[in-house]
């Protein structure tokens, strides 16, 4: 018997599970006859189907194209899917199987859950581009089928649960259909009463003042509302993943920290707000290897990242779009606590996640509203970190795309604002006016939007590199202040904190943002390493830059480290690579333009980079 699949990729294989040799219009053509009542239609029904945007004569020429390739297919065989006559098509349905069959086979309802959701994790039709508005709408009509498919399987096996198995089979179908239509209040309160969602044993209403915070929408939510009733259908809602925890080690606790998450993925969707990723695609992400592209394709804003150690669980919130951590903490999750906090830390965690959402909102929706701007901003996002000439500049080129879109985009003002001292820090040259530019973006960016971290942090960097220290450790502890948790604001503190001359506190505090993000970007660690240096830690230095993917931008530090350690050697090759790197670097012009606020500094750094030969 052949089989057709038509869920994930569409493809048409024989029996010995081969794919069979038919063009991708002659598959699809199988899976749409599949659907259709008879399933047999005319040629001129399939010709219109397959090519609606082309004229009749056309259309009729491609499919007669089409036949003649399904017989050279087909060859010999006596099992072939298509009866052809000169008028219509039919499927031979008898001598093929379906996957889209589960959906309507005489099987118990718990069963035939099981089934559909599985199936359904794969999108129908997921590999075809539509061709044509009817193939589109066929597509779309045939998920909206599927979906009421399942619905009416969970329904009717909620009453069939018995096992633990049975109530995570309900609580992911039940997630995959709030994820598809946030407004069904009937599938939402199956999911409360599920008696996994309550397994700490108390009657506790949900979300607690977080509820009742959404209940009554302000500032953007009165907006969406009253689009609703205008239009009739609101705006997209913001998007959250739940990822799985990992753990740093072999941790037993690894099963009850999946527990917890499945419990606060279950308290999210209590609210009206937020659409929740089912936990089989949040399984799936935290597998894939390039996260970051996965998040943007499905249009991510929030991602709540949880790992397991020996100390705890630690999670935090990421909000996508600006790689910005917004809130993070870390609970315990020994044996002799868990039972009872369990469902206290899920509280905890949804409400937190709620009262940023609350805060974030609004620019989000100020972000869709321009995006292509976004999209730009993004290209330059992307760049900005790799501290290379080429990259600044190109990152540089992005943000101006942005601002051409919108003049208003405070985003594209910050990342503008790093390009230039980015771009002083790298060429080493002194050059004032990169220092006035960013301090010009830095403020525009602040101008368009005082509550966001990003601005005061600019304009914290580049008071630094202007020579005023305390201008500068005041607008960063404003940043910080501002987002406490987010790890590169904390960084640029730090950073901040060793031209301070306050070398040990900016210890603390990098190793604090390398604990936030412990995938660190270069600049974490090259900050770290020189934070060490002051505190005349030179091997911690060197383990810093060794940890670095790109050296390049530490070079001076390494070699001064390893000259200080009397590695005369080591200290050689660093100082040829950052002279084959910038030929013209001159260690008194240097220091004469790189602030310190002890002279202690510059005399410690001038004795490490003399001594490598500078």
């Amino acid at each position: 018997m052949l089989h057709l699949q038509t869920f994930g990729d569409l493809r048409l294989s024989d029996e010995t599970g081969e794919a069979m040799r038919y063009p991708a219009k002659a598959v699809l053509m199988a899976a749409y006859l599949f659907t259709c009542k008879q399933q047999e239609l005319s040629r001129h029904e399939l010709a219109e189907f397959l090519w609606a945007d082309a004229e009749a004569e056309l259309a009729g020429l491609n499919l007669r194209k089409l036949i003649s390739r399904i017989r050279q297919a087909d060859g010999a065989s006596n099992e072939v899917p298509f009866a052809i006559t000169s008028t219509a098509i039919k499927l031979q349905s008898e001598l093929i199987s379906v996957d889209l069959q589960v959906i309507d086979a005489p099987t118990p309802p718990l069963e035939k859950l099981k089934a559909i959701t599985d199936l359904l994790q794969r999108d129908f039709a997921g590999s075809i581009r539509p061709a044509t508005r009817l193939i589109e709408a066929w597509i779309e009509r045939e998920r909206h089928h599927h979906h009421l498919k399942m619905r009416e399987a969970l329904l009717a096996a909620v009453s069939q649960a018995e096992s633990a198995e049975d109530f995570r089979a309900l609580s992911a179908a039940g997630l995959y259909l709030l994820e598809k239509d946030s407004g069904d209040e009937q599938v939402r309160a199956m999911l409360r009463d599920l008696p996994g969602a309550n397994r700490g044993g108390e009657n506790v209403e949900p979300m607690g003042s977080a509820t009742k915070h959404f209940a009554r929408p302000q500032g953007p939510y009165e907006a969406r509302n009253a689009s609703v009733l205008e239009t009739g259908s609101a705006p997209a809602l913001p998007r959250m993943v739940l990822l799985p925890p990992t753990s740093e080690g072999n941790e037993a606790g690894l099963p009850l920290a999946g527990a917890l998450i499945e419990d606060v993925t279950i308290e999210l969707c209590a609210l009206r707000n937020i659409s929740i990723v089912a936990p089989h695609t949040a399984e799936q992400i935290r597998r894939d290897s390039d996260k970051s592209t996965v998040v943007g394709r499905y249009s991510i804003s929030y991602l709540l990242d949880t790992r397991l150690s020996g100390e705890g669980l630690y999670a935090q919130l990421i909000y996508f779009p600006t790689d910005e951590i917004i809130w993070a903490t870390r609970f315990s999750m020994t044996a002799a606590t868990l039972p009872t906090q369990r469902r206290l830390i899920a509280q905890q965690l949804t409400a937190s996640v709620v009262t940023e959402l609350a805060k974030k909102e609004q620019q989000r929706l100020s972000w869709e509203a321009s995006p292509e701007a976004y999209h730009s901003y993004l290209i330059g996002a992307s760049l900005v970190s790799k501290l290379t000439l080429p990259h600044i500049r190109r990152a540089r080129a992005a943000f101006k795309e942005a601002l051409r879109h919108n003049g208003d985009f405070s985003p594209a003002f910050t990342g503008l604002s790093r390009t230039y001292t980015s771009e002083w820090l790298v060429t080493a040259q002194g050059d004032e006016e990169l220092l006035r530019m960013a301090e010009q973006s830095a403020a525009r960016a602040i101008e368009r939007d005082e509550g966001s971290p990003g601005g005061f942090r600019e304009l914290g960097v580049t008071k630094l590199y202007l020579g005023d220290v305390d201008g500068s450790v005041e607008a960063l502890q404003l940043a910080e202040e501002l987002s406490p948790h987010f790890a590169d604001v904390i960084y640029s503190h730090a950073d901040t904190l060793v031209h301070a001359s306050r070398p040990a506190d900016a210890l603390a505090k990098i190793q604090k943002a390398i604990a936030l993000n412990p995938i660190s970007p270069d600049s974490y660690l090259w900050c770290a390493a020189g934070a060490s240096y002051f505190l005349e830690r030179y091997e911690e230095a060197m383990d810093y830059v060794g940890a670095m993917k790109d050296k390049a931008p530490a070079h001076r530090i390494a070699a001064a480290s390893c000259a200080m350690l009397g590695d005369k050697k080591r200290a050689q090759l660093y100082r040829q690579r950052s002279q084959a790197l910038n030929p013209v670097f001159d260690v008194e012009k240097w220091l004469a333009v790189v602030p310190f606020k002890e002279s202690w500094q510059k005399d410690l750094y001038r004795e490490g980079l003399l001594k490598a030969g500078f």
